[in-house]
């Protein structure tokens, strides 16, 4: 059995699916810095110590996932396949040892980056990219409750976990999205999703501390557009939906935000 060993950089929040029970998309860095995507996995089924966090390695079997043309796609050799977790990257010296690897290949022009997606010589699906201005951060409100159809198909998925007492509670949906609007290199200016995992636990946990949902989302906003801009050095992880990669005008949302702080040593070297 050959293990690959990911670092992993990006969770997004759980999405449902009528196949394969609620999904969690991975994705991360090879050793060599490329990028590589783990789909489909059940990642709040793993066993605990199996349950990976961002900036640790893991090893796990994984195979080409041939349903997916997009290149970096790889799924586990099974859904029971868990990882195994090795060393985790700290955030010493302004995250240097996580920019050696995460900012190896970094895009400042939007476009290019679609150009190369919609190649399909290249189709490039993930990346990370530097925003040369960031205009704002924005929340708007979306359905409140999960698709009814793929809560039906939920509950037929776990009858027989059910049977064994072993119910597994669906995750809570986000009722807001939340979006950066930002520009690159030549002005071109787009707007985003951000799809991270952390976004949507940053809302509950100020939905609970506040007890009051705009209170929340501003809470949200404060750290990823006020903190994030002014006091980081920000970076985005992109990646494609496999349902528009070739479709949409722009196919990419940002799956992950890469926030070291500013470099203070820098700024003192020029006094």
């Amino acid at each position: 059995m050959a293990l690959t060993k990911v670092l992993i950089t990006v969770k997004t929040y759980p999405t449902l699916s009528a196949k394969y029970d609620e999904l969690v998309c991975t994705a991360g860095f090879r050793e060599d810095g490329t990028w590589i995507r783990i789909y489909p996995i059940q990642f709040r089924k793993l066993d605990y110590a199996s349950q990976y966090k961002k900036y640790e390695w893991i090893e796990i079997d994984l195979e080409k996932n041939t349903s997916d043309f997009r290149p970096e796609s790889y799924r586990p050799h099974s859904l029971d396949t868990e990882p195994s977790i090795g060393s985790n990257i700290d955030t010493k010296n302004f995250w240097e040892e996580r920019k050696a690897i995460c900012l190896k290949n970094v895009y400042t022009n939007l476009t290019q980056l679609i150009e190369e997606a919609k190649n399909k010589d290249i189709c490039t699906s993930l990346a990370t990219f530097k925003p040369t201005k960031v205009l704002d951060f924005v929340y708007e409100e979306v359905d409140r409750e999960w698709d009814i159809k793929k809560m039906e198909a939920m509950k037929q998925l776990n009858l027989f976990e059910q049977v064994k007492g072993q119910g597994f509670n669906v995750v809570k949906k986000l009722p807001y999205k939340f979006s950066y609007i930002f520009e690159d290199d030549k002005g071109k200016k787009s707007k985003l999703m951000i799809e991270d995992w952390e976004v949507a636990a940053l809302y509950w946990n100020c939905l609970k501390d506040t007890g009051n949902e705009k209170d929340a989302c501003e809470k949200v906003k404060e750290k990823y557009f006020v903190h994030f801009v002014n006091d980081c050095d920000l970076y985005f992880f992109l990646g494609t939906t496999k349902a528009h990669h070739f479709t949409a005008p722009n196919p990419f949302i940002i799956i992950g935000a890469f926030y070291p702080m500013k470099d203070t040593r820098t700024q003192l070297s020029l006094f």
